[in-house]
């Protein structure tokens, strides 16, 4: 029979050193404008992410930095790649999004302004009009209510007068219609670009890109969050992991009766947490991998795969200890650690080539929550066998050590009494 649980040492160091390297690079994430450790999305730090494409081509990070810094902003400035086009990706403080329904090209967009400004004049004189010649007929009226009919006779054809004086401002609707359909024109001519922002410090800075870099012909990505919002999920974050530990540690002890498999179920999970977000870590400060809103929910799955897979073997050393009373406990532990192997390795295969899969096909804005999901599986395999069952066995192994050497240290004490 293989010796599995024998090897237990070798297990212990891979783990340590795998678990100091993810602490370094996960504390090296307070270090202050370092571009170490990991990476945050917008969903957890705040700000404004817009990343566009230019039809001249893309230009210079540093350039960019530039516009920024003329506009009043700063933020970081990367290059990306998706389906062999280069984009600009702007972080920098949260900024309102655009208004939907704001028109592309800003000539359409003065043109209006325009139409929307001079009907709203016209109906504003036309309005007045009216009031000044009808107010003196109504005094009239009141004054001499017994010559109203004349009063009426008399000022019929002045009447006539004033409505067909007014026939020439029907030539405002023509033009006003001429400077919409000006304007739907203009922007069915633009209607292949993209809609860019137009108001505010957002506005500002779209303009300027295009003054510096030319027409901006494609927006991949425009996301903004506020403080607020963020700070409530780092929050919810760290609540819903603490809770999901804790009480999987609670269920683990009470189902098995012994504290000790929920402690070490719990050790092991926390190893498993520390191996995804050192990864994640080391992979944002090599490649800039960012942590996003799906990465919760991941860690939340890995959680509960990785208790999983212990709570397997736990169950088969409880049934292997009741079954061979009398064997040692490291041959018991070993035993059920060659029962179950095969399952697991056979279980998170069949799970990893489905996460690789994805990985490598699926869509660009899954592949974090992937590439987590795939090494918390990996890192819960190995942890349940190699991290949690060893520290079972030596902890029972120091506690029944413990216990046959405190008669013989109490029996000298008795002698001598």
């Amino acid at each position: 029979m293989i010796d599995i649980i024998g090897k237990r040492r070798y297990g212990y160091i891979l783990s340590g050193t795998l678990t100091i390297i993810g602490l370094i690079f996960i504390l090296a994430t307070l270090i202050p404008n370092g571009n170490v450790g990991l990476q945050f999305s917008i969903a957890y730090t705040g700000g404004t992410v817009w990343e566009v494409g230019f039809e001249d081509g893309t230009p210079d990070p540093n350039d960019v930095r530039a516009v920024l810094e003329d506009v009043g902003l700063s933020g970081e400035v990367a290059i990306t790649e998706a389906n062999d086009l280069e984009y600009v990706l702007i972080r920098t403080e949260a900024l309102s999004l655009q208004d939907p329904d704001v028109l592309e090209g800003s000539a359409a967009a003065a043109v209006a302004a325009e139409s929307s400004a001079a009907p709203d004049e016209d109906a504003a004189e036309a309005t007045e009009a009216p009031v000044e010649t009808e107010a003196p007929a109504e005094v009239e009226a009141t004054e001499a209510p017994a010559d109203a009919e004349a009063a009426v006779a008399s000022e019929a054809p002045a009447l006539l007068e004033a409505i067909e004086s007014a026939e020439p401002a029907e030539s405002i609707a023509p033009e006003a219609s001429a400077d919409t359909e000006a304007a739907v024109v203009a922007t069915e001519d633009s209607g292949s670009g993209p809609i860019l922002p137009s108001d505010g410090k957002f506005g500002e800075l779209a303009a300027a890109l295009e003054a510096e870099f030319g027409p901006i012909n494609e927006v991949r990505q425009e996301n903004s969050v506020g403080p607020v919002v963020s700070q409530e999920l780092i929050y919810q974050t760290f609540l819903l992991v603490l809770i999901a530990a804790v009480a999987i540690m609670i269920w683990v002890a009470y189902r098995f009766r012994d504290f000790r498999m929920g402690v070490t179920a719990l050790a092991a999970l926390l190893h498993d947490v520390v191996i995804v977000v050192g990864t994640f870590a080391f992979l944002g400060t090599v490649t800039g991998l960012q942590i996003d809103g799906l990465f919760v929910t991941a860690m939340l799955t890995v959680i509960g795969y990785s208790v999983h897979d212990t709570i397997v073997v736990f169950d088969r050393i409880r049934e292997n200890r009741q079954r061979y009373l009398g064997e040692p406990l490291t041959q018991i532990v070993n035993f059920s650690l060659v029962q179950t192997i095969g399952r697991s390795f056979t279980t998170s295969l069949t799970l990893v080539f489905t996460l690789l899969a994805l990985l490598l096909f699926g869509g660009e804005a899954i592949r974090p929550f992937t590439l987590a999901l795939l090494i918390g599986v990996i890192a819960g395999t190995y942890s349940s066998i190699f991290v949690a069952t060893p520290l079972f066995l030596d902890w029972h192994l120091w506690a029944d050590k413990r216990k046959a050497d405190q008669p013989a240290e109490a029996k000298p004490e008795t002698i001598g009494a």
